[in-house]
């Protein structure tokens, strides 16, 4: 099914408060929105560069580990005294995984927990 986007909503993640980066299945970088190009900074431009020189050995072994078995890794950080949750998940085209989304989103200190389980 082909669907007519809007030409502002390919750009959709450029503007929000959270840092969004997409690779292909070989770890080559896609895209960066202007968050994770912030926080990358130090590094220059890295979009079409190799994800896995930006990692240690440990985190290489988990992007591996989820291009192959299509998982899911999700946790939390704290750096520079601030406090983030970081999703990766894979990216599929055509049924496949066609490579990886990360979302680093920013966590207020004092963010509401709401347990719909007992409402």
């Amino acid at each position: 099914m082909k669907y007519d986007v809007p030409m502002e909503l390919l750009h959709w993640a450029d503007g929000i408060q959270c840092a969004v980066t997409i690779c292909d299945e070989a770890g080559k970088i896609l895209y960066m929105n202007d968050m994770s190009r912030e926080t990358f900074a130090r590094h220059g431009d890295i979009i079409g560069h190799d994800l896995y020189s930006y990692h240690p050995q440990r985190a290489q072994e988990q992007i591996r580990h989820m291009l192959a078995t299509g998982e899911t890794n999700a946790y939390t950080i704290t750096k520079n005294g601030h406090k983030k949750i970081i999703y990766q998940t894979p990216w599929k085209k055509d049924g496949k995984i066609a490579g990886l989304v990360e979302i680093s989103i920013p966590l207020p200190a004092d963010m509401a927990h709401y347990d719909r389980d007992k409402q």
